[in-house]
């Protein structure tokens, strides 16, 4: 399952260098003119804020064995915090689920300074910048592959990815395949609780989104969230990954 062999010191500069250009990207012209707008306009609940209004880098361990993988930072979220799933609803589910499976020291996550660390977990997403009605453009996933890609092969020894709805699932498997790994399954297909081994031997989870549209509805309950990450604890537990 190994896809790299960076050593610790080298994985750190690696993603600090990454980080750093994620932060400076303007290969999407659409999206850096909304995460401005964005930033500009602001929403009343947080007009002495401050916001981020830029490309929002992953975080977390860089040796971590469990890798998240979201669709983009919220427009009040992770556009305002600078953070992945900081300061929104979808970040209040993730991390109450990643606290109680023991990947995070706390339950909550609010801002870049917040004294949140991911334990053995590393999060990231497809996008770095906020879309419009949160729908991508294929070109601009497209853009931003190179990052996702980038990341697999800093971490050292990712063992279980969690990819939180379709598109990130999709863009998964797109990343994958573009170094090498596949499912083992042929043609593996996207429904909450899914588990494909790759051929490298790592295991790839698939969840529902943790948004308001899945979570206000019912769609995605947080027996079934939970359930997904008791899932992975459990598989890193496993001598065989």
């Amino acid at each position: 399952m190994r896809i790299n062999t960076h050593s610790h010191a080298c994985s750190r500069a690696g993603f600090g260098r990454l980080n750093e250009e994620i932060v400076r990207c303007r290969r999407c012209a659409r999206l850096v003119s909304w995460r401005r707008r964005i930033a500009k306009e602001k929403v009343a609940r947080y007009k002495a804020w401050r916001y981020w209004g830029k490309g929002v880098p992953g975080f977390g361990d860089p040796d971590a064995r469990l890798l998240i993988i979201g669709l983009a930072p919220a427009a009040h979220g992770g556009n305002r915090t600078g953070r992945m799933f900081t300061g929104d609803r979808s970040g209040d589910w993730l991390y109450r689920a990643l606290h109680k499976f023991d990947f995070a020291n706390q339950q909550s996550s609010v801002s870049r300074d917040d004294g949140l660390r991911l334990l053995d977990c590393y999060i990231t997403a497809v996008a770095r910048c906020v879309p419009p009605a949160n729908k991508l453009l294929r070109k601009e996933i497209e853009n931003c592959r190179q990052y996702l890609i980038e990341e697999l092969r800093l971490l050292r020894d990712p063992r279980v990815i969690i990819a939180l709805g379709k598109v990130a699932f999709e863009a998964v498997i797109e990343c994958l395949r573009s170094i090498n790994v596949e499912a083992e399954q042929i043609h593996p297909v996207f429904a909450h609780g899914k588990c494909y081994r790759m051929s490298n031997g790592l295991i790839l989870m698939v969840s529902y989104h943790p948004s308001q549209q899945n979570t206000f509805t019912g769609k995605l309950t947080q027996k079934m969230f939970h359930s997904v990450f008791r899932r992975a604890k459990m598989m890193l537990k496993e001598k065989n990954i």
